[in-house]
């Protein structure tokens, strides 16, 4: 009977929530897609095909029960569906907002391969968890029993957060240290509102804070504690700080005023639409406003500053990469998003040096895609000749993170790093050199998406836990 339900690709075609009209969109920080009603999430939810093989499931870094919830919400059944997806994915809400689903579970549906449009995912999931903190099924956790251990998590970004979540549910008391004044990291202060409203964020950080997690913000460790202090109060230590130093750039006039990094100006962008106090925003220094900006970057933070830029009223935006659409890291639907909203792309481009103090514009260099690199993707080479200066003077670079010094910030000589910067954990465990630190996220994978930090932090939750059972019983942990 339930199977009768599902199935319907053929006659049902692919319908996404209605998205705002670019004109209207561009000039808040408001979501741009609305949501599903009762009756168009289980219609949309029906198409899924129910594979005996699901790739949706296996492209997943959190492997979700994406058909089991699926196959729920077309049965009208939404407190099991939420709960399913609750059981693999700490932030369902979050990951349906703002995952790259057309290069994950979407774009590995069977029948998106077959011709008929992929089952909307990433909208239904995020439908069934709003629908839930609607009807109040999202409760505070309440352990079935409180554990003495305690474990201090340094980072409240998504992997951070993710294993805060999963250790009080085991009841273990859990202390966070982060550097900013609200918890959430990159979500909070990195992803602009149009993608991931703030609202969505609070209530999660409330929910784990009346859950009996302690937060100890405006903490930064190595300054106002050391990470040896932290190590000394804990039974084991989650590092989870992201990354945040920008890859920097080169050329004549690279340090002319003007010239600023994407983190920074997300980070006042975001401070600004909570009302905080932000002299960087009032002067003008990291305000877009009636001003020429280019963008130089292909990546999701390149189409989160071009998508500010614009809705700050920027004169012009323009986004710099140094290959074609085809080759660009950032999601294809970004790409259309910000078209849509005004953005102009100059694909095959890369800057040469800077004009101006405060800048005026950018030297560009032409490209061509010549032979692929070791990754196979092709390298850009350049067109010689083909120079020009594109006028601007709010330059914003966005070519990505690189991480912090640990070791040398925190005066830990024994916490062992890779060649990147990158701290060594194991990738099952995620144990550092150092016995009972762990390791998770972008901190341990470099920048990465979100999706990747909760399962990491899932992960090394559950190594903490067997650990803390191992050392109860007496028996090694695996």
């Amino acid at each position: 009977m339930a199977q009768q339900r599902m199935l319907k690709f053929v006659t049902v075609g692919k319908q996404m929530p209605e998205k705002r009209e670019a004109d209207l969109r561009a000039h808040d920080f408001h979501e741009i897609y609305g949501e599903y009603a009762d009756a168009k999430a289980a219609e949309q939810s029906s198409r899924c095909s129910q594979c005996g093989v699901p790739y949706c499931q296996s492209h997943c870094p959190l492997h979700n029960n994406i058909p089991d919830w699926l196959r729920l919400t077309a049965e009208g059944r939404l407190e099991e569906a939420y709960n399913m997806s609750q059981m693999t994915n700490t932030f369902p809400e979050i990951c349906g907002r703002i995952c790259p689903q057309d290069r994950l579970c979407e774009g590995n549906c069977v029948i998106e391969q077959s011709g008929h449009g992929t089952v909307t995912i990433g909208a239904v999931e995020k439908y069934i968890t709003d629908t839930a903190w609607e009807k109040g099924w999202v409760k505070p956790i309440v352990p079935a029993v409180e554990r003495t251990e305690s474990v201090g998590i340094i980072g409240a970004g998504p992997g951070g957060l993710a294993a805060a979540d999963m250790l009080r549910r085991a009841g273990v008391q859990v202390t966070v240290y982060d550097r900013y004044d609200r918890a959430g990291g990159l979500l909070t202060y990195g992803i602009p509102g149009f993608k991931l409203e703030k609202d969505i964020v609070m209530r999660r950080n409330k929910q784990l804070e009346d859950s009996g997690v302690k937060f100890v913000l405006n903490c930064n460790v190595g300054v106002d504690v050391s990470f040896a202090e932290i190590r000394e109060k804990h039974d084991s230590v989650l590092i989870a700080t992201g990354v945040y130093k920008t890859r920097d750039l080169q050329g004549p006039g690279s340090g002319a005023a003007g010239i600023v990094r994407a983190i920074d100006y997300l980070t006042v962008s975001n401070r600004e639409n909570f009302g905080d106090a932000v002299p960087e925003f009032d002067s003008g220094e990291l305000n877009a406003a009636g001003r020429k900006v280019v963008v130089i970057g292909g990546g999701d933070t390149a189409m989160d500053c071009v998508r500010t830029a614009i809705r700050q009223g920027a004169e012009s935006v323009k986004c710099l990469y140094r290959r074609d659409r085809a080759n660009m890291p950032g999601s294809q639907r970004e790409v259309q998003n910000a078209e849509e909203e005004g953005v102009v792309f100059e694909w095959l481009t890369a800057p040469k040096g800077f004009a101006g103090d405060p800048v005026s514009g950018v030297m560009v260099q032409k490209m061509r895609l010549g032979a692929p690199d070791s990754s196979g993707r092709q390298s850009p080479e350049v067109i010689e000749g083909a120079d020009y200066v594109e006028p601007s003077d709010l330059v914003i670079k966005a070519l990505g993170f690189e991480p912090e010094d640990l070791p040398a910030l925190w005066g830990e000589e024994a916490l062992e790093v890779t060649r990147w910067g990158t701290v060594k954990a194991d990738f099952r465990s995620h144990e550092t050199s150092m016995p009972g630190v762990y390791a998770v996220g972008d901190i341990v994978r470099g920048a990465s998406l979100v999706v990747w930090a909760i399962r990491d932090g899932r992960e090394a939750a559950d190594a903490m836990l067997a650990r803390f059972d191992a050392a109860a019983t007496g028996v090694a942990a695996e």
